[in-house]
């Protein structure tokens, strides 16, 4: 059974093969221009049409050496199958659009330290080099990235690094340094210089590690490389109810540069001096998705400029 399928299969795509050369040459009725568009030889195009005619039983066209016309059933087999042509013509500009990265669908996803600027200053640069790609956005923290990425359900991430896999490429591009977020008017705002020790006695409100796993461990590892426990309070899933919690006099909390822009009037910030105080943001990828879409947005967000 297997073999009379195959035999089939391979009958069915030669006959599809024969059909589109005789639609060409129907639409010239020219061999010899046909045999250029169809880039063959002649001789090798007038053997494809008489073998079609053998499979078929009739004729298709009336040659002399002046012209060549379809034969009755010659127009009605064209007839019935023209818009194979066309189907088959746009089928192939659309597969080499897809192939050279102008068509298709990127899934992207990132976290929140990407979402200010680096995801969306790529996405806009590559909307508009390839507006015909569909960008599929969506947030995913970096865990959760990192299980998307290894079942193909996303194509690239914007996750906290590092990241250091056999199975991924990864691009390193911002290291932002660490700020303390607090009230207004609050003791840590009135020094000249805050420095990991300085938070020891505070209240911390972190992002919860539902949500802000990978987060949390960078930042217990490097305030444990200082000696300095946190001391957590309270914790929220999203930024705006830590930013909230904040201003409420609730406690402080620890941000990146990337989104120290975006908090509001009722905190303040300070820089947390110490250098190696800083959160790392990478654009991951598959080493075997190989899909020129990827390949293009990588190039673009490893031109964008750098941070940190």
């Amino acid at each position: 059974m297997p073999k009379t399928n195959g035999n089939s299969n391979t009958q069915s795509q030669a006959g599809l093969e024969l059909t589109q050369s005789f639609l060409v040459v129907a639409e010239e009725l020219n061999f010899r221009r046909s045999a250029e568009r169809l880039n063959v030889d002649q001789s090798a195009l007038t053997r494809r049409i008489q073998k079609l005619e053998h499979l078929l039983g009739f004729a298709l066209f009336e040659r002399t050496t002046r012209e060549v016309t379809l034969t009755p059933a010659g127009r009605s087999f064209y007839e019935g199958n023209e818009r194979l042509l066309q189907t088959y013509s746009r089928a192939v500009k659309s597969a080499r659009l897809v192939a050279e990265g102008k068509k298709g669908v990127l899934r992207l996803a990132y976290m929140a330290f990407a979402a200010t600027e680096l995801m969306p200053f790529a996405v806009s640069r590559y909307r508009r080099l390839y507006p015909h790609v569909d960008v599929n956005l969506r947030y995913i923290r970096t865990q959760g990235q990192k299980l998307a990425l290894a079942h193909d359900e996303v194509d690239i991430g914007y996750m906290i690094g590092p990241f250091d896999h056999s199975d991924f490429h990864s691009l390193l591009l911002a290291k932002d340094p660490l700020y303390v977020v607090t009230p207004r008017n609050h003791r840590l705002t009135r020094l000249h210089e805050v420095r990991p020790a300085d938070l020891a006695q505070e209240e911390l409100i972190l992002g919860d590690l539902v949500e802000w796993e990978a987060y949390r461990w960078r930042l217990n590892e490097m305030f444990s490389a200082e000696g300095v426990p946190l001391n957590i309070k309270l914790e929220a899933s999203n930024t705006l109810a830590l930013v909230g919690l904040v201003a409420a006099g609730l406690g402080i909390t620890v941000y990146p540069e990337s989104l120290i822009g975006f908090l509001g009037r009722n905190v303040e910030v300070r820089p947390i001096l110490q250098p190696d105080f800083r959160i790392e943001t990478v654009l991951v990828w598959k080493r075997t998705n190989r899909a020129k879409t990827v390949r293009q947005f990588v190039d673009i967000a490893r031109n964008l400029p750098a941070r940190g």
